[in-house]
């Protein structure tokens, strides 16, 4: 009987395995591996063997309490097994806990475990503890290197890759950070059964974006099967091709510009409008897949409004946006407010507002809008589609 389960155990491993995809990424920061497939976390602390060697000595996992209690166990007796010292930093959940204070903590757990140069902090979680321990990594000890574990779906087609690192201030979103490449990523798909619905959807909204920039058939298999069901419906193989193939999209910009001097802005398709609107509601109100999902259809009203898209264009943009799932209410957002907001991002340059515009699904670039009614009203229209009382 032991010997059957083993055999239905490896038989299952092998399985899984074969659903795996590597996608490597080269950028001047550093060359790794970002892995994905179903099973990988219960593995981690062989894989960073495998990646380190006998290198390191300690790893400090970084997670929220929640997760913690999911995944921190497993992965740590996963560490231990391998050889290292294990140990667990435990950060508040949430956007608004993405700030200095909240980098201090991990900064005072590397020094109370005395962590030297060659050790590594591990994010299990997703794009906040991802960012925080990134920044962390970054600048603890002027850089020591991390390896990303994401479990949301936004964190692995999106945040664990590319370096960007960072927290935020009261004025806006991310305007303190470094770039500091993750020195390896596992993205294990089994994690993403235990997210709960407002997550699951918010991450497809930046799959979505990466079909308008640069992907139209991506986009096009988006729309065929989109809205996936979270826990009745598990197509691993779907899943990881998906996600692959965002992550090379996303591999390919950043080797080529891995600072944000040119091409890679166009990663902030959405991303104007959705932090204004994460720091106008004080990152309590949308998560940011869902602040994206409106800024992309904001983005997509200014590009029609400019003569750039069609607007049979942008209402297949809408319709996918919308499919994905009920957004929070829009309501009660001041224009000024988020104009003012949108002033704060990073991508302003000499005081003028630029977005990234698709001409077709497939293909975005950065523009200089200088006209603010039309910023406004292209804002105002994205609003009132999700609003409470539209619905």
């Amino acid at each position: 009987m032991t010997g059957a389960s083993g055999r239905m155990d490896a038989g299952r491993g092998q399985a899984l395995a074969d659903l795996s995809v590597t996608v490597p990424v080269a950028s001047p920061g550093g060359r790794y591996d970002i892995r994905i497939g179903p099973g990988l976390y219960r593995s981690l602390g062989d894989q960073l063997r495998q990646a380190f060697g006998d290198s390191p000595r300690s790893v400090v996992v970084v997670a929220n309490p929640k997760v913690a209690s999911l995944y921190a166990a497993a992965v740590l007796a996963g560490v231990a097994a391998a050889g290292f010292r294990g140990h667990l930093c435990l950060i508040p959940d949430g956007e608004r806990y993405k700030t200095l204070r909240t980098a201090a903590r991990v900064w005072d757990d590397c020094v109370a475990r005395r962590l030297e140069r060659r050790d590594l902090l591990l994010a299990l979680g997703g794009g906040v503890v991802g960012d925080v321990t990134g920044f962390a990594a970054a600048t603890y000890l002027r850089g020591v290197n991390y390896v990303q574990l994401p479990t949301t779906l936004l964190a692995m087609i999106d945040s664990s890759v590319g370096g960007k690192t960072g927290v935020n201030h009261r004025a806006g979103k991310n305007l303190i950070g470094a770039f500091h490449q993750p020195a390896l990523v596992v993205a294990d798909l089994e994690t993403l059964a235990t997210l709960p619905r407002r997550e699951w959807n918010a991450g497809w909204h930046e799959a979505v974006k990466y079909g308008v920039i640069r992907d139209a058939d991506l986009f096009a298999r988006l729309e065929a099967r989109l809205p996936l069901a979270l826990r009745r419906e598990r197509p691993w193989d779907w899943l990881a091709e998906v996600i692959a193939d965002c992550c090379r999209i996303k591999a390919e910009i950043v080797a080529r510009d891995e600072r944000e001097s040119g091409e890679r802005k166009v990663l902030n398709f959405g991303h104007t409008v959705g932090h204004a609107l994460e720091a106008v509601t004080a990152y309590r109100r949308f998560r940011h897949g869902e602040a994206v999902g409106i800024g992309m259809v904001a983005a997509c009203q200014i590009a029609v409004r400019l003569g750039k898209l069609s607007e049979a264009e942008a209402a297949r943009v809408e319709r996918l946006v919308q499919r994905i799932g009920r957004l929070p209410n829009t309501e009660g957002i001041a224009m000024p407010a988020l104009l003012a907001a949108m002033k704060q991002d990073k991508k302003v340059a000499r005081g003028q507002l630029r977005f990234i515009l698709p001409s077709r699904i497939g293909f975005a670039d950065e523009q200089a809008v200088e006209a603010e009614s039309v910023i406004a009203e292209a804002a105002a229209a994205a609003l009132e589609t999700f609003s409470r009382r539209r619905r």
